[in-house]
């Protein structure tokens, strides 16, 4: 690939510049996976390219390394090492971003090789969602992810605590360059941090229980990053969440309350995008937030339809929700839209069109222009009044107690006094009228 300008002087702050490399096998061998087999290289690394531009660094170089195999010391091998190094010698670059798993050692050997800092694509994301994490929540779940990430690694000093930026020590600042961390210190760190976050978990927890009671089905939002799920969220609900064309430019989750064309109140939760790869270490610590995922009334997959992998990225979200239990066989709704059909041609929407209508579970939508958006409220509004039904109720205008009972365990549409009475029109589920009309049946007796 061509090479990129110098960097760009901005007021006391350098622009970073980045090399960033996608070793690949040239056999993937009998041990690869669906996701490893997936994608083209060349989409791989240009979503490296996509990542290191998300937290402001200029990719200088950009290549596909191919390999016959992975080599224990340095992951590429002695000669493209050596090529790198006489490379970097002539170009200086701050990071050198490998688009793959590098353990400590190969870590270790190639920053000694090639004279500039090495991270990988886990530690890559990590520092990305160091950067975008808002909430004391996201910056829990980050610094957890973070710390379990480098406890087995040179662990560089303590000081990124203290920016005021985002990031989360991989990429530099005051004072954090070589030192290490006592691995005691580390352990203390995480212990206090899953003590806070047992917090986040229990208040989200209420907070589930406070929703269940009012009660309003919750549609989570997934996807891959940069799918649209954000645009799409703001679309709905008139919001003014962060809306951007760069990858993971949502991390903290957002909710907001979308009335449907039935006149019924759903919400709407907008969750961190997923992507090929994601790290076990960030699954893991933010469970709390993808609870939200898990126990929605309805998943609602946001796809990238103009995007040239748009099956593998979809295919790579399924395995993040299978992950976390979510799958055919488990129960769960799920429904897909189909975004960005504005930046396909004619042709390809209207063959897309009538795809999702053969499959019944998508609809095309372009969150940026609104197009498809009310089908698909229609379609959500159907999907989550299949198991509801609509009773007329007359009560007493002061049997506060039986009112409270609706409103806590269904929807009231509709509410008119006349002579003394209350005529409702409410919403419920299936399960919820029988316990109605059985609480009916008791009081008569």
């Amino acid at each position: 690939m061509a090479i990129m300008p110098d960097h760009i002087e901005s007021g006391d702050e350098r622009t970073r510049r980045a090399l960033v490399l996608h070793p690949t096998l040239k056999s993937p061998g009998p041990k690869a996976t669906a996701a490893d087999t997936r994608r083209r290289p060349e989409a791989r690394l240009a979503e490296a390219v996509g990542l290191a531009a998300a937290i402001d660094l200029e990719v200088v170089h950009a290549e596909v390394v191919w390999l016959a195999a992975w080599r224990p010391s340095t992951l590429i091998g002695s000669g493209k090492t050596e090529e790198l190094a006489a490379w970097i010698a002539e170009h200086p670059v701050d990071v050198v971003i490998v688009d793959a798993a590098v353990t400590p050692v190969q870590q270790r050997n190639l920053e000694r090789a090639l004279k500039a800092k090495v991270i990988d694509r886990t530690g890559l994301i990590l520092e990305i969602f160091g950067a975008r994490a808002r909430t004391k929540e996201g910056r829990l779940q980050v610094e957890l992810a973070h710390l379990n990430y480098q406890r087995s690694r040179l662990v560089r000093s303590w000081t990124h605590l203290e920016r005021q930026r985002g990031g989360f020590g991989f990429l530099g600042g005051p004072g954090e360059s070589q030192l290490e961390i006592d691995r005691r210190l580390i352990g203390e760190r995480i212990a206090r941090i899953k003590l806070d976050l047992e917090q986040v978990v229990n208040t989200r927890s209420l907070h589930r229980r406070a929703r269940q009671k009012v009660p309003y089905p919750v549609v989570a939002l997934v996807g891959y990053t940069n799918a649209g799920k954000s645009t799409l969220f703001n679309r709905l609900t008139e919001a003014r969440v962060l809306a951007k064309d760069l990858l993971f430019a949502t991390l903290d989750p957002t909710m907001r309350t979308v009335r449907l064309p039935s006149g019924r109140n759903v919400i709407l939760s907008d969750t961190v995008g997923f992507i090929s790869e994601l790290p076990t270490h960030l699954v893991a610590a933010f469970r709390a937030t993808l609870e939200e995922v898990i126990s929605a009334d309805l998943i609602l997959h946001v796809r990238d339809m103009s995007h040239p992998d748009c099956e593998a990225q979809a295919g790579d979200v399924r395995d993040v929700l299978a992950s976390l239990g979510v799958t055919e066989e488990s129960g769960h709704r799920l429904l897909e839209a189909w975004n960005k059909s504005d930046q396909l041609e004619p042709e390809a929407r209207e063959a897309l069109q009538n795809q999702a209508a053969r499959q019944q579970d998508a609809i095309v939508i372009s969150a940026l222009e609104g197009a498809g958006c009310d089908t698909l409220l229609q379609r959500i509004d159907a999907m989550l009044g299949s198991d509801r039904v609509e009773l007329a109720v007359t009560l007493d205008a002061g049997d506060g107690a039986a009112l409270a009972w609706l409103h806590r365990h269904g929807e009231v549409l509709a509410m008119q006094e006349q002579d003394g009475h209350l005529k409702l029109s409410v919403a419920l589920s299936q399960a919820e009228a029988g316990k109605w009309l059985k609480r009916q049946e008791g009081q008569r007796a």
